[in-house]
């Protein structure tokens, strides 16, 4: 069954709103369907007034959850094809910027649930939402819920251009009806749930859900888990672990926020406590912030830097250690997003921190973005567009 709420028809682009789009530094996404073909089963709603707000201005308060939960503000965005903008939040729906409109859609607008970790468009364009607990979209005239989905785990393991992957329905590990940890791809339309190339008794271990994907050069899809990364390339699977990854006993162990494949099919690695690691071909290396001088990339077993920022919340973090996002510039240039240390700029050699001096006023970057134009973007508390070795902030 989908539940569907009808919205207002977004109005056409304005050539005012600068153009954002679609580098992904650390994705997340959900699912869908049961065994069977489902009945597209709508249930309309009279349609609301939009919820047109000023220009620039996004209806995000950036406050803590009434549970005492952080807020990071921006999870996700994405430009469409037609140029239209959707800006995810951490707990506060999801905004859609459209010529000199903004439209913010939450639960009472029939979205699955009001924290929104991943935006994608499908190949018949349609706008699919990775929430934290189940999945949206997005048709152009309403948003729909998805609810059915197909669990069984003896699917075969497929990839196709078109594929978009997302998470199980929950917002940590999985239900009794995914039963194993897994992820749902979608394909011609229907969600299918897909078992992890694990072994048995690691089958039904939380440390392995899913926490962000990423598309290779090649078409491979990477999974990022807490506990590991998982490749397919359409036959095999690669899998980069802890001892894959160069963690030795007493270094810390993984817990993947992000993973993000450059343009040199090099695998970067974002860890919440253990930083930054870069996987190329059969070398593996860590990212250190260094004395400014040297090269960043250091062959793992290189001692870690510990936050500051851990037992002096007024300090701004240059430890690295707790990577959220990564992403590329259209200049080669990597991009890593940290909580509570701004975003880090790696120009192949050396490493650059940008903060609130640098005009970036987030200290948490959750997201990280390049346009169709090329231009970057930083999300967190709010949206930053990159003017040289500067931010500015837009929305």
């Amino acid at each position: 069954m989908l539940v569907a709420h009808t919205l207002p028809r977004m109005q056409p682009r304005d050539s005012m709103i600068p153009r954002l789009g679609a580098l992904i530094a650390a994705s997340f996404l959900v699912g869908l369907t049961s065994v069977g073909c489902a009945s597209d089963q709508r249930v309309g709603l009279e349609p609301a007034a939009p919820k047109l707000l000023p220009f620039k201005l996004l209806p995000f308060t950036y406050a803590t959850r009434h549970d005492g939960a952080a807020n990071c503000g921006v999870r996700a965005m994405l430009q469409d094809r037609d140029g239209k903008f959707w800006i995810g939040s951490h707990f506060e729906g999801v905004c859609g910027v459209d010529g000199g409109a903004i439209r913010h859609f939450t639960e009472a607008d029939g979205l699955s649930d009001d924290q929104v970790r991943a935006i994608h468009e499908a190949a018949d364009g349609t706008i699919w939402f990775d929430c934290g607990e189940g999945v949206s979209s997005f048709d152009g005239e309403q948003i729909v819920t998805q609810v059915n989905r197909e669990y069984s785990l003896l699917s075969p393991w497929e990839l196709e251009p078109d594929d978009l992957w997302f998470k199980p329905n929950g917002s940590h590990g999985f239900n009794a009806k995914e039963r194993d940890a897994g992820v749902y791809r979608l394909h011609d339309g229907r969600l299918t749930y897909l078992a992890l190339p694990l072994p048995l008794k690691s089958r039904t271990n939380d440390g392995y859900s899913v926490t962000g994907f990423a598309k290779g050069k090649s078409g491979r899809i990477w999974i990022a888990t807490y506990d590991a990364v998982f490749g397919f390339d359409g036959v095999s699977f690669t899998t980069i672990d802890g001892a894959r990854m160069g963690l030795r006993e007493g270094e810390g162990v993984p817990h993947v926020r992000c993973v993000f494949e450059d343009s040199r099919g090099r695998v970067w690695i974002g860890n919440n406590g253990v930083g930054v690691v870069v996987v190329d071909g059969d070398a593996t290396y860590g990212l250190t912030k260094l004395a400014r001088e040297g090269d960043a990339l250091l062959n793992m077993g290189a001692p870690l830097t510990r936050s500051l920022a851990a037992n002096h919340p007024s300090k701004i973090d240059e430890s690295l250690q707790r990577v959220f996002s990564i992403g590329e510039d259209r200049d080669g240039n990597i991009w890593i997003g940290t909580i509570g240390g701004g975003a880090w700029r790696y120009d192949g050699r050396t490493l650059k921190q940008f903060n609130e001096h640098d005009g970036l006023t987030t200290a948490n970057v959750m997201a990280i973005y390049c346009d169709h134009d090329g231009e970057l973007w930083l999300g967190g508390t709010g949206v930053f567009r990159c003017t040289g070795d500067r931010f500015e902030r837009v929305y």
